[in-house]
């Protein structure tokens, strides 16, 4: 380190913009942020401190700038200095004074919680006890009527017990739905923690649910839903499967039962000739594991390492809320596949987005050898085989998707600007409400739509809404290229109500990067699908109806 005393001079400058000291940082969807624009956001009172006047400052050259900056990283330099000059502002009695305040509110809060708790169960227990009282009278004059003789059989006098809420007949009190003492204290015990924790919505299982057939934990099969699985065994079980009118009964959904098989056909993985199928499949996982042979032992090469590391760092990220994709063999399967696509696909190579269109496929090629919930499904238990051929499946679905949309990942990604702005258009027709309210507060469409477009709206729902909505999308004509631009603009006027609230730009970037759809079901999506259905017969084949 040099030794230079305007070097040393340079780290003890009470500057406001020291190299490493902490400075607001705005992602590239938040423009800095602007007093004038958000005064809204600035407290009465809080007043800016005033600027000390000073003289101008000299323009420097670039040689001295160099001079006295070329040494700022350098290992030496005292850390203790800048450390204390980031903390100088801090008061330590300040922070005790309202550390000590915080706790004393908590506990305050607590404390009424738990009277309120204590009040409710009191109640609970005298409700009970009514109801108990109660129930013992009727059955008391039920017994003096028997007693009596009327010719009451004890078959009918038993039929007149109350039934229970669940259309059950209850014989006795002990069978009945009330909640003991015992229960009501577990129940309030259970309330009182959830109280005390942070609020959290409730939790729903986003993948083993995601079908509304009948599967463990799930209802019993509507007539209708059977009568649609019957359908699809019948034109699955043919010599030719006819993929016109596979295409015509998934559009409206798959049965869980027969969805690896309708999506492999639907992709043109497999062909429509039931004979071919079996070669066809042995043929094409011999070859993907032909490719992990040949070409995964490279992923450390110099030429292929930065691929590998990104894909490494990006597959941890995908669903971390399921524990399925936690499995450290999911992941292993997960880069061999994406690693293997990259190397093929030089064009592109791996884009980050990538890494989730690899999920539905192998969560529904999952389904075809479990029967159990998927969520916390421990893949280990499967025989080789089968997680073999999962992954080869998985492969060359994906494969088949991303060939109709790759100039979404090819350099500076046109295929996406091409559609963020056909949305842009489309949207400013359908609904010019909430197009003039985004133009009003500097809303660009490629901040919130570009992961619309890249991640195919994965982000935005949960995973079984996601493979509801592929049901639709590999039945539809070009339905990842094409017809997903209008389910994203069905999407966005979905929320009309919530974007004309919001009257600001955090507020817009917050709700569009947030939307509520955790508890979304095949009935939303339905309906999504419908009103894109709409708009596409409306402006596919007038695109001039568009432009303005």
């Amino acid at each position: 380190m040099s030794s230079d005393g305007n070097k040393k001079q340079f780290w003890k400058r009470n500057a406001a913009k020291v190299p490493g000291s902490i400075q607001h940082v705005y992602g590239a969807q938040h423009p800095p942020f602007d007093p004038l624009l958000h005064a809204n956001l600035i407290k009465a009172g809080n007043k800016p401190p005033p600027a000390t006047p000073g003289k101008p400052k000299k323009a420097t050259t670039f040689q001295e700038f160099e001079s006295i900056t070329s040494d700022a990283w350098d290992v030496g330099d005292d850390d203790d200095e800048l450390l204390a000059m980031a903390a100088q502002n801090l008061n330590i009695e300040v922070v005790m004074e309202t550390a000590n305040k915080v706790i004393e509110n908590h506990s305050k809060q607590q404390e009424r919680q738990r009277l309120d708790d204590t009040t409710e169960l009191d109640q609970r227990e005298e409700e009970a006890q009514e109801e108990v009282a109660a129930e013992e009278e009727e059955e008391e004059e039920e017994e003096e009527d028997v007693e009596e003789g009327d010719g009451v059989s004890p078959d009918a006098s038993l039929a007149r017990s109350s039934p229970s809420t669940d259309g059950r007949l209850v014989k006795s009190h002990s069978e009945a739905p009330i909640g003991s003492p015992k229960d009501a204290a577990g129940e309030h015990a259970a309330l009182h923690r959830q109280r005390s924790l942070p609020h959290r919505p409730p939790v729903i299982p986003l993948v083993a649910r995601m079908a509304d057939q009948n599967t463990s934990g799930t209802p019993a099969m509507t007539e209708r839903e059977a009568s649609r699985l019957d359908k699809f065994k019948q034109l699955l079980a043919g010599p030719n499967t006819d993929l016109e009118e596979l295409r015509k009964l998934s559009w409206s959904g798959i049965p869980r039962q027969v969805r690896p098989i309708a999506w492999k056909l639907l992709s043109g993985y497999l062909p429509a000739n039931a004979e071919r199928r079996d070669s066809v499949l042995q043929r094409k996982r011999q070859e993907y594991f032909g490719f992990i042979q040949q070409y995964y032992d490279s992923r450390n090469d110099e030429n292929h390492q930065d691929t590998y590391r990104q894909i490494h760092i990006d597959i941890p990220r995908t669903n971390p809320l399921i524990p399925l994709f936690q499995q450290a063999s999911v992941q292993e399967i997960f880069e061999r596949i994406l690693f293997i696509w990259a190397i093929r696909h030089p064009a592109s190579g791996y884009v980050q987005g990538i890494n989730d269109l690899v999920t539905p496929f192998f969560v529904v090629f999952v389904f075809e050898y479990i029967e159990e919930e998927v969520e916390n499904f421990d893949v280990s238990s499967l025989q080789e085989e089968a997680l073999r051929n999962i992954e080869a499946d998985s492969f060359w679905c994906m494969s088949k998707l991303l060939d109709g949309i790759q100039d979404n990942y090819t350099f500076a990604q046109p295929g996406i600007q091409r559609k963020v702005k056909a949305l842009e258009e489309l949207v400013s027709r359908i609904d010019e409400s909430v197009h003039r309210h985004m133009q009003q507060y500097e809303v660009e469409y490629l901040q919130f739509a570009f992961r619309w477009m890249n991640n195919l709206l994965m982000r935005e729902l949960p995973l079984r809404c996601t493979i509801r909505l592929w049901d639709t999308y590999q039945a539809e004509p070009e339905g990842f290229s094409h017809f997903h631009l209008y389910v994203c603009a069905a999407f966005l006027v979905r929320w009309r109500k919530e974007i004309l609230e919001e009257r600001d730009f955090q507020g817009l970037m917050i709700l569009l990067q947030n939307l509520p759809t955790m508890h979304w079901g095949n009935e939303e999506v339905s309906v999504l699908l419908a009103e894109a259905y709409r708009l596409k017969f409306a402006f596919a084949d007038a695109p001039n109806h568009y432009k303005r």
